[in-house]
C-alpha cells in the first residue's frame, strides 16, 4: 500500500512539476506564432499540391528527370517504411521535450518547422517536377495525409527529419533521430519516392533554416530570453 502511495506521490509531483513548466511556454505569445506558422505551412502546401493537380488536369505534364542514383538502384515498394519512420522522429521530439524538460524550446521548433513548410510550399510550385519514374504513391495507410501526392523538390520527409535531429541537443535522442533519418533517405531511393536532388536539398534547406532561426529568432528559444532577462537584473 505505500509502494502504491508513494508511485501516486511521485507521479503527482511529477505532473505538477510538468504543468509549472509547460503553463508559460502555453502563455507565451511565440507558442502561437510557432503553430500559426506550422498551420500557414501545412496550408500552403496543401494549396501547392492542389494547383499542382489543376496545372495537370488542364492537361499539361511535369517533367520527369533522369537521376544518376536511381538510375542504378533497383526499385522496391517499401513507401510504408518512409513514412512509418517519417513520423517516428516527431513521436521522439515529444518524449525528448517531456523527458529533458526542455519546454522552452517548443516555440523554436514550431516555427522552424513551420518556415521549412512554407518555403517548401513555395519551391514545388517554383520548381514543378513530376514524381520520379515508377513511384507507386504512399501506402494505403497513409493516402488520408494528402489529396495530391505531387511536389517533389525538396523533400519534406527528409528535411523535416534533419530539421528536428538539428534543433534537439540531446545525442541519445540525436542519434536515435539521425537512424531514422538514414532509413528514409535509403526507402526514399529504392522506392522511388523522391529525386536525389530533393533529398539533398530538403537536408540544406533545413541546416539553412535552423542557422537562420537561431540568429534571427532567439526570442523563439524561452530559455534564451529568460537567461537575458537574468542577465539584465543588477547585481
Amino acid at each position: 500500500m505505500n509502494h502504491i502511495n508513494k508511485g501516486k506521490n511521485r507521479l503527482f509531483t511529477y505532473t505538477s512539476e510538468m504543468l509549472h513548466s509547460i503553463v508559460p511556454v502555453i502563455k507565451s505569445k511565440y507558442f502561437y506564432y510557432g503553430i500559426l506558422s506550422v498551420i500557414a505551412g501545412a496550408g500552403l502546401n496543401y494549396a501547392s499540391e492542389a494547383y499542382l493537380h489543376n496545372y495537370m488536369s488542364a492537361g499539361k505534364t511535369l517533367p520527369m528527370l533522369s537521376d544518376l542514383i536511381l538510375d542504378h538502384l533497383p526499385f522496391y515498394n517499401i513507401s510504408l517504411i518512409y513514412d512509418i519512420f517519417c513520423l517516428v522522429p516527431i513521436l521522439l521530439a515529444l518524449i525528448y521535450f517531456v523527458h529533458k524538460k526542455d519546454y522552452n524550446r517548443i516555440p523554436l521548433f514550431l516555427l522552424m518547422t513551420g518556415i521549412f513548410y512554407i518555403v517548401r510550399g513555395i519551391f514545388i510550385v517554383l520548381t514543378p517536377f513530376g514524381n520520379p519514374p515508377m513511384f507507386n504513391g504512399s501506402d494505403p495507410l497513409f493516402h488520408g495525409f494528402s489529396n495530391y501526392e505531387l511536389g517533389v523538390y525538396p523533400s519534406g520527409h527528409t528535411g523535416n527529419i534533419f530539421l528536428l535531429f538539428l534543433l534537439v541537443k540531446d545525442k541519445g535522442y540525436k542519434w536515435l533521430i539521425f537512424i531514422c533519418l538514414v532509413v528514409v533517405i535509403v526507402a526514399l531511393f529504392l522506392a522511388r519516392g523522391h529525386y536525389s536532388i530533393d533529398i539533398l536539398s530538403g537536408l540544406f534547406f533545413s541546416y539553412a533554416i535552423r542557422e537562420f532561426g537561431e540568429k534571427h529568432f532567439v526570442m523563439f528559444d524561452l530559455g534564451n530570453k529568460k537567461e537575458l532577462q537574468l542577465q539584465r537584473v543588477p547585481v
